[in-house]
């Protein structure tokens, strides 16, 4: 793609202007977090933390958004004075989120398989044996909060060792609504007596730690299932700043579980995978090379553009690309939408009747589950196009040794 030194140097030069601590400004920073990792614009930033629950326009209808500053640590110790949170999973939500917790000065206490991997390194973590690191039973029935963070199909295997636990005055707490909405294919039914709650971070669990540590913190959905205390709201946004989050929507746990999972299948990770193999296919088809068909496929995307559409919007990198690419991209969006929407109504159907769910636990509940991801994922790494990226990758400035 020929344009993307017109939009590198533009870029450059929007980067060097001195940005405005203006209403405007603050309030592009708000729907950006990434922009506010660099020094020049830490002032704005703050402004961002200080400003609290507001209601906002997005693209013309009216959302509240509550942020970090909302919830102040003095704040969630008062809430939370009364509760132990206990961890149950230590995968890469469960490890995220209990730190977090953890530095913001929180009861917390995590509940694993004991001599497991996952007990190894909640260890190396600094979770204490006896003290803050217990068997899944004996945190569930120490917290106060529990926080079912298993593997979807393990909280269904798990419900019946978790359940005994969720107990009168208890709250249940969920970072996605899988189980709970299709909880005639997972068995997980919460008692009435509970509040039942989510925080759903829209990142991996590195990225909810990452930015955490770096002040920021991630964007998440919240969303109530059960207010059984006439609480449950209040602490569910509070939890939300707890583990880590920035800034949070309010949601249900359906609409959380339906564009989720569309998502993870669509364009997050389905949809780009299908798309970069089918145009790398077609290149290299038609005589070009492998580095060539990679650098024009994905190092380009991921590299130059993807950040540059994240930083500014679509709109921008039409106006600041080169005026064939961008007669040519205006021109077969179109095309792509009508090809790819009957796609993507499929894949919502499957989500919403209940298909992906059934699939979803019978795969990762199979014996060979992880023989058969393996050999999948294997697939994957040593195709031509993913073996030409590492070595495009090694190329990068940052990885010349």
């Amino acid at each position: 793609m020929n344009s993307t030194r017109t939009i590198v140097s533009r870029a450059a030069r929007m980067a060097a202007a001195k940005p405005k601590a203006s209403r405007s400004f603050v309030t592009s920073i708000a729907a950006s977090p990434a922009r506010c990792n660099k020094a020049p614009i830490i002032t704005a930033c703050n402004l961002v933390q200080t400003r609290g629950m507001k209601t906002l326009d997005f693209g013309g209808s009216k959302e509240t958004v509550w942020e970090r500053s909302d919830f102040p640590k003095e704040k969630l110790a008062k809430i939370f004075a009364n509760d132990t949170f206990a961890v149950l999973g230590y995968g890469t939500q469960g490890y995220a989120q209990s730190l977090n917790l953890r530095d913001n000065g929180l009861k917390v206490i995590v509940g694993v398989r004991k001599g497991g991997h996952s007990w190894e390194q909640a260890k190396k973590d600094g979770w204490v044996e006896g003290k803050t690191l217990f068997t899944i039973e004996e945190a569930a029935d120490k917290g106060t909060v529990l926080m079912y963070l298993l593997s979807d199909a393990g909280q269904k295997h798990g419900w019946a060792t978790v359940k005994p636990y969720v107990t009168k005055g208890k709250t249940l707490y969920f970072s996605h609504g899988f189980s709970v909405v299709f909880h005639e294919q997972t068995g997980v039914v919460p008692p009435k007596d509970v509040d039942v709650i989510l925080a759903a971070p829209k990142g991996s669990g590195a990225t909810v730690r990452s930015l955490f540590l770096e002040g920021r913190g991630i964007n998440s959905s919240v969303a109530i299932f059960q207010d059984a205390s006439g609480q449950a709201r209040e602490r569910a946004f509070a939890m939300g700043v707890a583990i880590g989050s920035g800034y949070l929507y309010e949601t249900t746990f359906e609409k959380e579980v339906h564009s989720d999972l569309v998502g993870e299948r669509g364009i997050l990770m389905g949809a780009i995978q299908g798309a970069f193999a089918a145009q790398y296919d077609v290149l290299r088809a038609k005589g070009h090379s492998p580095s060539e068909a990679f650098n024009e496929t994905v190092e380009e995307a991921t590299q130059s553009l993807y950040p540059l559409v994240s930083k500014h919007g679509m709109d921008w990198m039409y106006a600041n690309c080169s005026t064939t690419a961008r007669r040519g991209a205006l021109d077969w969006a179109p095309k792509f939408y009508d090809a790819t929407k009957p796609v993507f109504e499929a894949l919502y159907a499957a989500v919403e009747d209940g298909s992906e769910t059934r699939r979803s636990l019978e795969e990762n509940s199979r014996p060979d589950y992880r023989e058969r991801l393996e050999e999948e994922l294997r697939v994957i790494r040593e195709s031509e196009m993913w073996r030409a990226g590492k070595t495009v990758r090694s190329l990068r400035p940052e990885n010349v040794k």
